[in-house]
């Protein structure tokens, strides 16, 4: 006996850019195992939508009137929500200077605005399922270009992070953007010993995923 169906993704999209967000409520809701349960044009209306929906990911532009993007996730998802929603920022090469607050505020990931298709709905898949919450082409491609604007602060230092030199070793992979199995390469260990090495390092740090490792990382100047 087959079990029941699985619950489709619920997603509200957030983008004051009209044509952007119908395109992406249409990609999105084409799908069967996801479903647009709400839009909108600014971030107030976002977190007003996400609060009543309990989407399980909100799809959040940056630039908005009103409440811009940043704001709006450091409200569903920030440091001290109690009941946090997974954001995934959506930006354009030319706004990589809000990528970091974003990510600090508490977004889940974030995509550039002219991914294509498949690419954004895994990101939204990816993100929802609370998995491999950045994706490693994608960080790779973004780190790099504002990793420069990320100047570790003067309180903060590596003899202040409280891992093994293992530890580290790993940390510094996932900031580079490497997936587990790419880890599990380059180390020479099994993908099941990165997991557990992965867990470890955000127990220790007190992140909630991998996006809060990397800005954790350029913060220590770990990664340079």
């Amino acid at each position: 006996m087959s079990g029941a169906p699985a619950r489709p993704v619920r997603v509200v999209v957030c983008d004051d850019q009209m044509l952007v967000r119908t395109g992406l409520v249409t990609i999105i809701d084409a799908q069967p195992d996801m479903e647009v349960v709400g839009e909108c044009a600014d971030g107030r209306i976002a977190v007003e939508l996400a609060e009543k929906k309990r989407p399980d990911v909100v799809v959040m532009d940056v630039r908005m009137p009103v409440l811009d993007g940043i704001e709006a996730t450091r409200l569903l998802a920030g440091s001290g929500v109690p009941d946090p929603v997974k954001v995934l920022v959506v930006t354009t090469f030319n706004l990589d200077e809000y990528v970091y607050e974003a990510l600090r505020a508490g977004a889940s990931g974030f995509l550039l605005k002219d991914a294509p298709p498949d690419r954004l709905l895994h990101g939204i898949r990816t993100v929802a399922s609370g998995a491999a919450l950045l994706d490693p082409e994608v960080t790779r491609q973004l780190v790099g270009r504002y990793a420069s604007r990320i100047r570790p602060s003067e309180d903060d230092g590596v003899r202040e992070v409280p891992l093994t030199p293992r530890e580290l070793e790993v940390l510094r992979l996932i900031a580079d953007g490497l997936s587990n199995s790419e880890i599990a390469v380059a180390l020479v260990i099994s993908q099941e010993t990165v997991k557990t090495f992965v867990s470890r390092i955000l127990s220790k740090l007190q992140l909630r995923d991998r996006v809060q490792a990397v800005v954790y990382a350029y913060r220590r100047g770990l990664v340079s």
